[in-house]
């Protein structure tokens, strides 16, 4: 038993993501990122886009897939050492809210597709409800080359998810 400790988990790693407000704080950082990314002037609205979906990407890699352990000391005896932070999450139970969230929330970036209006609506229109809201590639106008860029985007980040890979180091990258 560790004196002193304000928690009463043997790794706090496992309950981060069911902390209260850390999903809306997520979604607001992600928000940011794309505003000042906006504000930026000579960017177009397609590559920024892109670029705020690969770098969500690219650090909720870093963060969730190659970081491992926990950045305190815990009366685990080192059995998180070995773990990046999605495998400790949730004790490694799979499908619980926040594993959903986390894989959703990529999806929702990426791929959409508008939807047209049917029935008495003006012809050409699209309803607003009728859309997927997932919005990189809606917003970059389905061009090839950022629809590429984000799809591998994606994959890189939603692969790693998925329970087979669960523990599995592909060509012994980030075994120690």
């Amino acid at each position: 038993m560790n004196v002193g400790v304000a928690h009463s988990e043997v790794n706090p790693n496992t309950r981060v993501m069911n902390s209260r407000g850390i999903w809306l704080t997520y979604l607001l950082l992600t928000v940011v990122l794309h505003v000042i990314l906006l504000s930026i002037p000579f960017f177009t609205v397609p590559l920024v886009w892109t670029l705020t979906n690969v770098i969500h990407n690219l650090v909720m890699y870093l963060f969730l897939h190659t970081v491992k352990g926990t950045p305190f000391e815990t009366p685990d005896q080192g059995k998180a050492r070995l773990l990046t932070h999605w495998e400790q999450m949730d004790y490694g139970v799979q499908f619980t809210s926040s594993r959903k969230f986390l894989t959703i929330s990529p999806i929702v970036f990426v791929l959409s597709k508008p939807q047209r209006a049917t029935g008495g609506e003006q012809k050409g229109h699209i309803q607003l409800w009728s859309y997927r809201y997932i919005l990189a590639s809606f917003y970059t106008k389905y061009d090839p080359t950022h629809f590429l860029i984000n799809t591998c985007s994606l994959l890189s980040v939603l692969l790693p998810k998925l329970p087979q890979f669960h523990g599995v180091r592909i060509f012994g990258i980030n075994k120690y």
